[in-house]
């Protein structure tokens, strides 16, 4: 049985400034991926990456940038 590790993450979209929530799967290790902000619907672009400690670190950039 593999568990899935679900992380709700609040954020602030780079377009309107709105804070969302988001789900973030760790369980899936690095990846980047487009997701719409629920609010403007506007493309933010999320880059999970790793540490030098092995933990994951979020980036949110616009789709412009």
């Amino acid at each position: 049985m593999s568990s899935s590790l679900m992380e709700e993450v609040d954020i602030d979209c780079p377009y309107c400034g709105e804070i969302i929530g988001i789900l973030l799967d760790n369980s899936a290790g690095e990846q980047a991926y487009y997701e719409d902000c629920s609010v403007c619907c506007r493309p933010i672009y999320f880059i999970l990456s790793m540490d030098e400690s092995l933990n994951l670190q979020l980036t949110i950039k616009r789709d412009d940038e």
